[in-house]
């Protein structure tokens, strides 16, 4: 019976110690797993605050984007209508050099009738000018004759009788000196009427 009694104290003695051996190391696991899920609390707030950041480094790149989304929008359209406004002006211009190459030609047509007729006119006036000379030549020449006449008649008092055929008797007619002063008043009158000065070949 006692040897009994000392192995049931013996058995008691080894489940006591393993039973103390097992509370140890499940203390032991405890305190491991509550430091390594108060490891994981801290890293779980690091993450969070983390993402909050990184939440808000994304709304903000997105506002960012949107901003720059809408002025590009802007800028397109800015650009189509200075797109636009280059393509009138474009052909404003080309109008204009047309119009431009269309009144140069006629600017030229009207320089080469205006010196075409500028030449008929020096022509005419050339011509005009040379019969003047002309015409005042021969009357010169006229007077001068005349006059030549004159004084060689008045030098030779030559008076011819002329006998009327109708009545038979003798009369004195003019004299010739008389004839060419007449005919020289005639032309002299004519000359004063029609005659201009001498003007100088063009």
């Amino acid at each position: 019976m006692p040897q009994t009694l000392e192995r049931g104290g013996v058995e008691v003695g080894k489940d006591t110690r393993l039973l103390q051996l097992q509370l140890r190391e499940s203390e032991h696991l405890a305190e491991k797993l509550s430091q390594t899920v108060s490891d994981l609390t801290t890293v779980l707030y690091l993450k969070e605050a983390e993402l909050q950041h990184w939440q808000s480094r994304v709304s903000h790149y997105r506002q960012e984007a949107l901003t720059l989304a809408k002025g590009s929008n802007t800028l397109k359209t800015t650009l189509s209508e200075f797109e636009f406004t280059a393509e009138c002006q474009s052909k404003e211009l080309a109008a204009l050099r047309v119009e431009q190459k269309g009144l140069k030609e006629a600017l030229e047509q009207a320089q080469r009738e205006k010196e075409e007729v500028l030449q008929r006119w020096m022509e005419e006036k050339r011509g005009e000018a040379d019969r003047l000379n002309k015409y005042n030549d021969t009357q010169e020449r006229w007077h001068r004759l005349a006059k030549q006449l004159k004084k060689h008649l008045v030098r030779k008092e030559f008076v011819p009788i002329v006998t009327s055929s109708c009545s038979g008797t003798r009369e004195t007619s003019p004299s010739v000196i008389q004839r060419i002063n007449d005919t020289a008043e005639i032309h002299r009158g004519h000359s004063e009427n029609n005659c201009v000065p001498a003007v100088a070949k063009v």
